[in-house]
């Protein structure tokens, strides 16, 4: 049986969502899409950046209820973001999913498109699950302290 082989992802790096709320504070030109499934935004919450004056871009990486890709996941994003031909390569693009997995995917994603800046935020909105497997206690935006809100 042969060994699986894992994709090698690459991107920018992980950010912890501290570094990515002062990236969004400091640059008016960063950009944070999350690419979490509707159902997430809806019931579990988005990050609020009514304070900066601007919003988090929401495409998701993945369909719910079978997980399956997004075949427009390229074309939403450029979308959303106002990305074009003309855009600096240098834009700052920062991803965030649930718990840093997915968003890792998308960052590498928009590397491969040339984009040199894409950082995955690291935790994730509700971070890693602790031993009852609950989310929301060890790391992510949310235990961060980091504006957000539900419903």
């Amino acid at each position: 049986m042969a060994a699986q082989q894992t994709q090698k992802l690459t991107y920018a790096g992980d950010v912890e969502p501290v570094d990515t709320w002062r990236a969004l504070q400091e640059n008016p030109n960063t950009v944070l899409i999350d690419v979490r499934t509707p159902q997430e935004w809806a019931y579990v919450g988005i990050v609020d950046t009514t304070e900066l004056g601007r919003a988090c871009l929401f495409v998701p990486w993945l369909f719910y209820p079978r997980m399956t890709p997004n075949p427009d996941f390229v074309a939403q994003v450029h979308h959303a973001a106002s990305l074009s031909e003309a855009t600096p390569r240098d834009t700052p693009l920062y991803f965030i999913c649930r718990s840093g997995v997915r968003s890792a995917y998308a960052a590498h994603r928009f590397c491969e498109l040339g984009f040199e800046n894409c950082y995955n935020v690291a935790g994730g909105f509700e971070g890693d699950p602790n031993d009852d497997k609950h989310r929301g206690t060890i790391n992510g935006w949310k235990v961060a302290g980091l504006p957000w809100i539900q419903g």
